[in-house]
């Protein structure tokens, strides 16, 4: 096993770990080890939200979690040489669930997926569901079943959904100048358009007293992805995937954890893989002045890991970009076209007995494929969504006989 330079006692809080871990982006945060180009080792990972879901029956604690300790992210790691300009090699060996454990938190033995409130976050078919659902996934080796969703097995392709470097002062006051200008052209919205800074909730680290609330008046959220990497939520950093971070600090300072065992292509839901804590084994290097070398200046770049489930038969929905409900037709709107194409499954597995929040909890955790069909074709964007046959125990597919409706059972719900 390589050495674990980041440890977590998933008993405890990462606040309370003999070396916490941090929830915001910024350069002031220590590093918490050093590693040498070349190295390889472990890091050690608290479900993203800290513990506080449970494995029960009801959506109450997603419902009502609270987002401004998220996302717990174990690090940061600094890499001996990197230096603002270069590339961070960052090779994925190996992740999973903690390892030999089995208990109360996400990760031993069991994860979960949420549908995420409204008011608390929200999805990408918020308006359509607004309540807070829940379905907890037990995990048999590299497959997970879920009570709450009857039917249905699937091999998961594990991955971390979020790993990044740190900004530089330069690049933070950018992020919160767009974000901020973003957020003011409705200030009220609900859910809103971005996060600002937050000092409830902040964590940095080893960082006290000014310094901690430094980080909490000007520390970025965890929650999208920027230019740093950070929440790609991208499935296929698998094992054996590759990916170029840039470097913008010295050390480059990369940090990250969010350990997904399972996700649809988009995380529809909001935590719409299956959440877990765990661990991620890294080798990491480095590429002098790889930034201008590659071209690599407002996203990492990555060749995905050769480790996935093999599904050899899908059945597919389109999407374009037309609002059914007002008739309203809108332009290359990809967004919308693969909203359409996840409702259009949703419709389609409710005829088989599945609820419609079961089935968008599904889409969420599954191992579907997201796609840009056509952006071309004037007006309409066309997206497709990609559902493996062969995780199901019954055949989904179209026949002349109809549907097999049967009880579905039901999925986590708030009171």
């Amino acid at each position: 096993m390589p050495e674990v330079v980041f440890s977590v006692d998933q008993a405890r809080s990462m606040r309370d770990q003999a070396h916490p871990g941090h929830n915001r982006w910024h350069h002031a945060i220590p590093a918490a080890a050093t590693v040498r180009p070349g190295s390889e080792f472990r890091v050690e990972c608290r479900e993203w939200t800290d513990g506080q879901i449970g494995n029960n029956d009801s959506a109450n604690d997603v419902r009502d979690v609270d987002l401004s300790p998220c996302h717990m992210l174990s690090g940061p790691i600094a890499v001996e040489g990197a230096e603002p300009g270069d590339l961070l090699v960052v090779d994925i060996l190996d992740i999973g669930p903690i390892p030999q454990e089995t208990g109360s938190v996400p990760g031993q033995g069991w994860g979960y997926t949420g549908i995420f409130a409204k008011q608390n976050g929200g999805g990408f078919l918020t308006d359509q569901y607004p309540d807070a659902y829940k379905a907890i996934w037990d995990f048999h080796g590299q497959q997970a079943t879920s009570r709450h969703i009857p039917g249905v097995r699937f091999t998961g392709i594990t991955h971390p959904g979020l790993f990044g470097t740190a900004p530089s002062p330069e690049l933070l006051d950018q992020w919160n100048r767009r974000e901020r200008a973003l957020i003011a052209t409705d200030p009220g919205r609900v859910p809103p358009l971005a996060l600002p800074p937050l000092e409830q909730g902040v964590l940095a680290g080893t960082l006290t007293g000014a310094e901690l609330d430094a980080v909490g008046r000007e520390g970025a959220r965890t929650v999208p992805p920027r230019e740093n990497g950070g929440n790609h939520d991208i499935k296929n950093f698998s094992r054996g995937a590759r990916v170029f971070y840039p470097v913008f600090v010295p050390g480059g300072l990369l940090s990250g954890g969010d350990l997904h065992f399972s996700q649809g292509d988009g995380e529809i839901t909001f935590c719409g893989a299956i959440e877990m804590g765990g661990f991620i084994d890294f080798h990491v290097d480095i590429i002098k002045g790889g930034m201008e070398k590659y071209g690599v200046t407002t996203n990492p770049i990555f060749m995905p890991g050769n480790v996935e489930p093999r599904y050899s038969e899908f059945l597919s929905f389109i999407g374009i970009s037309v609002d059914h409900d007002t008739d309203t037709n809108l332009y290359n709107d990809a967004t919308v076209a693969y909203r359409n194409a996840c409702l259009n499954a949703i419709e389609y597995l409710k005829t088989f007995g599945y609820s419609g929040e079961q089935a968008y909890l599904l889409l969420g955790a599954a191992p579907i494929e997201g796609r840009v069909s056509g952006v071309v074709d004037i007006p309409n964007a066309c997206c497709s969504l990609y559902l493996p046959t062969e995780i199901f125990d019954f055949d989904i597919r179209p026949t002349a006989e109809g549907p097999r409706r049967a009880d579905r059972g039901s999925c986590a719900v708030s009171s």
